[in-house]
């Protein structure tokens, strides 16, 4: 009777503690350290929060399953240590029924858990729109980007990240990045196709990434929530430069979208780059064989 008195007398101060901690999080904190999100702004896409949140409760319960493994793992060291003049093993048990039915049981309850909540925050992010307001083709070269405005029928070629010397070392002039303009709140396809080895388009903002493979088109499907510029790297290692494969995605207005296809039309970029210059066509042995060659 007493030890239970003591174990609630030492709940209260925990749980007060515990709720204290919470309610002291920032907003960074809730959103467990992940870009994407600025207090006070919406977040970086429409799948921002959605990601957010499958991280978030995933490593929350993993870690309560941890503390509670821990803790009985320590419960267990302590309780049932060798006491001094013991000598010999103690006793031992073959089967507890219950004990096996909770440790088969509650692994496979969060199993399904996790994967249920996974598959179902995959299919949201990889379902495609209808009719997507905005349609990027975006050609992946080793090491730049190639952007086609497919509605507006003019294109961005990109050139690989060039250094400076007049900055710190690694210092890139970021003026000469390519740049991906996107109108803020419209609905937004990106057709991926690379030129030659494997790359990854990934705006770590966005918390979403997809790898861009010869020979297969990949889709990615969002919406922009808020304005601003938002870094982006090639994740996928494709070669020498891999590291000045660099680019940016800006996030605007409708009017300055529009000014910046107006100056891409100016400019001369009119239409869409193909195919024609990709290096994996000038491979040998990409074409069907004739009859002269069997």
């Amino acid at each position: 009777m007493r030890s239970t008195r003591r174990f609630r007398w030492a709940a209260i101060p925990a749980a007060a503690a515990l709720a204290f901690v919470l309610a002291g999080c920032t907003q960074a904190q809730l959103n467990g350290y992940l870009p994407g999100h600025i207090e006070g702004a919406p977040p970086a896409t429409n799948q921002t929060d959605r990601i957010t949140g499958l991280w978030v409760t995933s490593w929350t319960v993993l870690l309560v399953v941890g503390l509670v493994a821990w803790g009985l793992t320590i419960w267990v060291m302590v309780v049932y240590r060798r006491r001094k003049g013991q000598t010999g093993l103690p006793v031992q048990l073959r089967y507890n029924m219950p004990i096996e039915i909770f440790y088969t049981v509650i692994p496979l309850i969060l199993v399904i858990g996790f994967f249920s909540f996974s598959a179902r925050d995959s299919y949201e992010i990889e379902t495609r729109f209808d009719n997507p307001d905005v349609t990027i083709h975006l050609l992946a070269k080793q090491w730049a980007w190639d952007f086609n405005y497919v509605n507006e029928d003019v294109y961005s070629p990109g050139i690989q990240a060039q250094p400076i010397d007049t900055g710190p070392q690694g210092s890139i002039d970021e003026a000469l990045l390519p740049t991906l303009y996107l109108p803020v709140n419209k609905s937004v396809e990106i057709i991926l196709d690379s030129r030659d080895v494997v790359h990854s388009f990934w705006v770590p903002d966005f918390l979403y990434k997809k790898d861009v493979l010869p020979g297969k088109t990949n889709y990615m499907s969002i919406i922009p929530e808020r304005e601003g510029t938002f870094m982006g790297k090639c994740a996928e290692l494709c070669g020498e430069y891999h590291s000045l494969m660099l680019f940016d995605v800006k996030v605007v207005s409708q009017a300055e979208y529009d000014a910046h296809i107006a100056s891409l039309r100016a400019a001369g970029y009119v239409g869409q780059l193909g195919v024609e210059f990709d290096r994996n066509t000038n491979l040998p042995g990409v074409t069907a064989p004739d009859a002269s060659e069997k």
